[in-house]
């Protein structure tokens, strides 16, 4: 038998697999492209049509009709929820949009389990699907070659009602000119409630016509999201052939890379997502570097873009140089406390106040809750270099755990060879591995803007926890990696051995780092960063090294991410895939924007917040965690628009209106340090 004739089995599945990814995937571009809503709970919904699907399937073409219709409907209006919950939130950026829609995520995940169970479904197909057919000499499922049939007809029809109906046109004109659409009397607004049905109903259908090919189970939803961003990055957003060419793509990477590939298959698709976003060109979000200081690119100032009439170049260059030059000498006049002028206590206070509460803690709790404490910190140290990142930079980062599992990873290995068991030697072997890490992949995040950093960053996180879970010889793998030699505090201590000393060398640590960082951040190169990310074509239009600047955060934040992995081995005296994964950097980004994406000790209080919820709180409902936690994302997307660090209270001679509103989450206004 030749090398192809034993492959034919593999690639006719992953025709099937990427028709399948098809289907969900052009749900969640129409969603993207044309609503602009990045929705993380896309695999949600198909989880919704499968588990229906499933529970209704009985063997017969009548469960399987009933199963279909149920299935689509209850996933459409899911997504019509969806568009509801996520219509407040359009002009605050896709980063609100993204923790919104993760935490309505861990909402109907914790639900479907409840009503579902927390086991694969068993589902069961018509009796004349139910069996195998020859296919060149070769026996194959019947069902999966009637569901290549039917997805090539929905993606038919799908593709018929956009590109020849009015209702694909008032789709079309909704993502291409939503004005020019109202001024024809129809809303954008209820087309793009119409769209994310529409998404959410195509997920659903999936689900249900899917089931027997990714079945429902405790991790249908990730895995079916993952692939879909996946599918849509490779693809486009504006392309039904480039979706499909890429969905298909992805499915015979998934089984024809299993088969000829078994050792790189993990890697490919998170790999080729990324590659495809640093490679393709950035337009709108991202431009290159100029070539002359007086075209500089534009960044999130439409104000501020050159005319495209030649003729006008050179006075719009002129004009935004002037600019540059006053905006620059208000930056200039700020304090500079690294340079020696000595900053106000009252910038340290908040953060001082928050320490002092925490040394307090072993006298005050017990050591449950000081083993939660010390893990908080550690994650603390991955939303500060968020917080870093997002509110100073304005690099919207979801893979801070890329650093962090480094940082852990090295930690305890060394500490397993034994050559690095004492505390500042690990802290800085972490923090350089970490920045070596960040300086390696900075490069392709800096170059991005808005959404597509977040995307970049995912791969990078997801690609990094891959590794440590393939890589079980060096890491453990998925059981995790422990037996390591306990930490000495300092040279000539004994080991840490028990709660308390643990906490206290945790806290030492993370306090030295934290107030490292608040005073870099209101420094001259603190000041400069935010000058960067708020008026970033002024800033290379009077020559600074913007991207100089970015880089160097990014390789801070890393670092800052690597110490946190080394405190949290420290703090549990175990690492695993499971705590550098997405969910933990989603939460590291969350923290951020409860606190208000420039507050430090916001940021920490985000993290208490969380961690009280996900394993405090949660121990009161046992098995409603993820209901709770994201019922605390949603809460504090809409509550806390500006995070704690908004909050201020009435000030004399401050009225409401002299308040400015709160900015976008993918671009957060410069605010006071704390």
């Amino acid at each position: 038998m030749g090398v192809l004739d034993a492959q034919l089995v593999p690639a006719v599945d992953g025709v099937a697999y990427g028709l399948l990814l098809f289907v969900v995937s052009a749900g969640l571009s129409l969603a993207f492209g044309t609503a602009g809503v990045l929705n993380l709970a896309h695999g949600t919904l198909y989880a919704i049509g499968a588990a229906t699907g499933a529970e209704l399937s009985d063997g017969t073409w009548g469960g399987l009709l009933l199963g279909l219709l149920a299935g689509t409907a209850a996933a459409g209006g899911a997504g019509a929820l969806l568009a509801a919950a996520a219509e407040p939130l359009a002009r605050r950026g896709h980063l609100a949009q993204a923790l919104l829609t993760f935490g309505l995520a861990l909402i109907g995940g914790n639900l479907l389990t409840a009503v579902f169970g927390s086991d694969e479904l068993p589902v069961r197909v018509p009796g004349a699907l139910d069996t195998s057919v020859s296919l060149l000499g070769h026996r194959y499922p019947a069902y999966r070659l009637v569901f290549i049939v039917m997805a090539v007809l929905l993606a038919a029809f799908g593709t018929w009602v956009l590109t020849r109906t009015r209702a694909g046109a008032a789709v079309r004109a909704a993502a291409d000119d939503p004005q020019m659409l109202a001024a024809t009397g129809i809303s954008p607004r209820l087309v793009h409630t119409g769209v994310l049905m529409a998404a959410g109903a195509l997920a659903g259908a999936a689900g249900v016509l899917g089931a027997p090919i990714i079945g429902p189970g405790p991790s249908t939803a990730e895995t079916v999201l993952m692939l879909s961003l996946v599918v849509v990055v490779l693809g486009g957003l504006r392309s039904l052939w480039g979706t499909l060419l890429a969905a298909i793509a992805v499915g015979e990477v998934q089984t024809l890379g299993v088969s000829l590939a078994p050792d790189l298959a993990p890697y490919l698709l998170m790999a080729a997502m990324a590659g495809a976003l640093i490679l393709r060109p950035q337009r709108a979000t991202a431009a290159p570097e100029p070539t002359h200081p007086e075209q500089p690119p534009a960044r999130r100032t439409p104000a501020l873009r050159t005319p495209s009439a030649a003729t006008k170049a050179n006075k719009g260059a002129q004009a935004i140089k002037g600019r540059s030059a006053a905006a620059l000498s208000r930056i200039a006049a700020l304090p500079r406390i690294l340079d020696g002028t000595p900053a106000p206590v009252r910038r340290l206070t908040p953060l001082v106040l928050l320490l002092a509460l925490l040394a307090a803690a072993p006298w005050m709790v017990d050591a449950y809750t000081l083993s939660l404490a010390g893990y908080a910190l550690a994650l603390g140290l991955v939303a500060v270099s968020s917080t870093v990142l997002t509110g100073y930079a304005g690099l919207p980062v979801l893979g801070q755990t890329a650093p962090f599992a480094v940082g852990a990873y090295v930690t305890a290995i060394a500490a397993d060879e034994g050559f690095a068991t004492v505390g500042p030697v690990q802290l800085a072997l972490a923090g350089a591995a970490a920045a070596l890490f960040a300086l390696l992949t900075g490069p392709a995040v800096i170059r991005a803007r808005g959404v597509t950093v977040l995307m970049i960053t995912l791969a990078i996180g997801e690609l990094t926890r891959t590794a440590v879970a393939q890589m079980t010889s060096v890491t453990g793998g998925t059981d995790g990696f422990f037996g390591f030699p306990a930490t000495r505090p300092l040279w000539g201590a004994e080991p840490l051995g028990d709660e308390v000393g643990t906490y206290q060398y945790v806290l030492t640590a993370a306090a030295a780092v934290l107030v490292t960082t608040v005073l870099v951040l209101r420094s001259r190169a603190g000041q400069l960063l935010t000058g960067a990310r708020s008026a970033e074509a002024r800033m290379r239009a009077s020559g600074h090294p913007v991207s100089r600047y970015l880089l160097l955060a990014y390789i801070g934040g890393g670092a800052l991410a690597g110490v946190g992995g080394s405190l949290l081995v420290v703090a549990q005296s175990y690492v695993s895939p499971a705590d550098v994964g997405f969910e933990i950097a989603a939460l590291a980004m969350l923290a951020a924007v409860i606190g208000g994406t420039t507050s430090v000790a916001g940021t920490l209080l985000g993290v208490a917040l969380i961690v009280g919820t996900r394993d405090w709180l949660s121990g009161a409902w046992p098995g409603h965690g993820p209901l709770l936690l994201g019922a605390l994302f949603v809460v504090s997307v809409y509550v806390l628009p500006r995070g704690l660090a908004g909050i201020r209270m009435p000030m004399p001679g401050v009225t409401a209106r002299s308040v400015p509103p709160p900015p976008p989450a993918s671009a957060p206004s410069r605010e006071t340090v704390s």
